[in-house]
């Protein structure tokens, strides 16, 4: 049986517990009569709860009680007898459920007596996921790059030889109709090179500073909504994070084309939700973080096709008739380059592109 050492009552949990804290498991500790009375930041993060919220309330109005654990908790409180489940279901918010590894231990304390510790079954999958998502986006960088440099002289060529062209057929009769087709070599070929330099644009040196992740989102929403009229840009901010380290132009590069991406899903009309939320013992790229920034672009349009949801930040894969399929691979490609991790959620209604940056500088 685990023991802590005793404290005052008068002491508040959070201080008498803080040691679990430290801890990248979720751990939640229960009294008596299961009510919560300590939750650390991975069990937050975990359920999308906050200790504030859930101090003193019941452990069954957050997770639900499946049938195992309900008897776990009884024989843990009348027989001190520690249990172990595996693939356990429970409820995580309002609408959201999970698989979890769950560990009941009797412990000892003057405000708790049981110790519930969970796990994911599906982290190290994530992990290996993860893992193998960073190889593939390095072998998109590179193709990207090399594609970019070898279309982006001859396209030169190309254009140089229309202007040429188109100049001497200025004494030619035909002269207006034929630079027509001059004038269409030109678009093409500068729609083209537009092409290449955004290819080429996620290769540039980063230049960090301190940049307020809200004041970009602010510049999003305005980009946004001078494009496209008839979509609802709505704000749900957490005002109280901390600035991130970061590339200002590559940051706002990235979440515009998440949200571009989203508006032209839902054909210029309907609702994007822009939600910023701080996390805390976060692992990103395999690095432990204490404060991380989550941000979620969410919209109610049709969702991705089931057979595109595994390729959707490949290159050159697109829902659209007239896309390029490279806004969200660059997208990912620049959270990457800050050390963070982007994934995306999709049904009919609703699809969320999650991103997750470090934050290294500033408290909270």
């Amino acid at each position: 049986m685990l023991n802590f050492p005793g404290m005052s009552a008068q002491q508040q949990p959070s201080s008498e517990f803080s040691g679990l804290d430290l801890l990248s498991s979720a751990v939640i500790l229960l009294d008596g009569q299961r009510l919560i009375r300590h939750m650390n930041p991975a069990a937050e993060n975990l359920f999308s709860a906050s200790m504030r919220s859930w101090l003193d309330r019941s452990i069954t109005q957050l997770l639900g009680m499946p049938a195992p654990l309900a008897e776990a908790l009884d024989n843990a409180l009348r027989n001190n007898w520690s249990y172990t489940g595996h693939n356990v279901p429970f409820k995580c918010g309002e609408t959201v459920s999970q698989h979890l590894d769950c560990t009941v231990t009797p412990i000892e304390t003057t405000n708790a007596r049981l110790l519930l510790e969970f796990r994911p079954i599906d982290h190290q999958l994530k992990a290996a996921r993860e893992e193998h998502e960073a190889v593939q986006q390095q072998a998109n960088r590179e193709l990207i790059r090399n594609l970019a440099h070898e279309i982006k002289n001859p396209l030169g060529g190309i254009r140089g030889s229309a202007q040429l062209l188109e100049h001497e057929l200025s004494g030619h009769e035909d002269a207006p109709q034929l630079k027509e087709y001059t004038q269409v070599i030109i678009k093409e070929a500068d729609r083209l090179q537009d092409l290449m330099r955004r290819l080429l644009s996620s290769h540039r040196a980063m230049q960090p500073a301190q940049v307020n992740i809200h004041e970009l989102l602010e510049r999003v929403r305005r980009l946004v909504h001078a494009e496209f009229g008839g979509v609802v840009v709505q704000r749900d901010y957490d005002l109280s994070l901390p600035e991130i380290t970061g590339d200002r132009e590559q940051l706002i590069q990235a979440m515009l084309n998440i949200a571009r991406n989203a508006a032209q899903a839902m054909h210029g009309a309907g609702e994007i939700t822009l939600r910023t939320r701080v996390l805390r013992q976060v692992t990103l790229a395999k690095k432990r973080y204490r404060l991380a920034l989550e941000l979620q672009v969410n919209d109610n349009g049709p969702g991705i096709p089931e057979e595109m949801r595994d390729r959707i930040f490949y290159p050159l894969v697109s829902g659209r008739e007239d896309g390029t399929g490279l806004g969200l691979t660059l997208a990912q490609s620049l959270i990457q380059q800050h050390h963070g991790s982007i994934e995306v959620h999709s049904r009919p209604g609703r699809t969320s592109f999650i991103i997750r940056l470090p934050i290294t500088h500033g408290k909270h």
